[in-house]
């Protein structure tokens, strides 16, 4: 088999990226995602007395519990399948990823399986937004 031949067969049998569609659902799921937080943001306002930055630690535990929870439910993959990034990319993301660490070293143990391997796919935006968010403050401290 020669390269054109190889190249038609694989156009012919891999699906069609949905590139536009793919697109408008993941901003109509972060733009849901943004308005449920506003929306929980606004009853929180308005029947409690807590105070702006404790609101919006609530917002994001409502969130990464959420999303741990479809993900214990086998749920939250089969959504990014259709919302893609705007899922995936909010701090339900990063929940996701941790979860399902997690959830499949678990017959390893609470040590060596689910403590050790549960931030080997987040470690590393952990270790990358924790040297960013040091070298901001470094120029933000020296400069602003």
């Amino acid at each position: 088999m020669n390269r054109d031949t190889y190249t038609r067969i694989v156009k012919e049998v891999v699906p069609k990226a949905r590139k536009k569609i793919n697109g408008v659902l993941a901003f109509l799921m972060g733009g849901f995602i943004s308005m449920s937080a506003q929306v929980i943001n606004l009853i929180l306002e308005k029947n409690t007395a807590i105070v702006m930055e404790d609101r919006m630690i609530i917002i994001m535990f409502i969130y990464i519990l959420l999303a741990a929870l479809l993900t214990g439910f086998g749920i939250f993959d089969e959504l990014v399948q259709i919302f893609g990034a705007g899922l995936f990319i909010p701090i339900t993301g990063f929940s996701n990823a941790v979860c399902s660490e997690a959830m499949e070293y678990k017959s390893e143990g609470p040590i060596y399986g689910i403590g050790a391997n549960m931030f080997k796919l987040a470690g590393s935006v952990l270790t990358y937004g924790i040297f960013t968010s040091i070298i901001l403050s470094l120029i933000y401290s020296l400069f602003i």
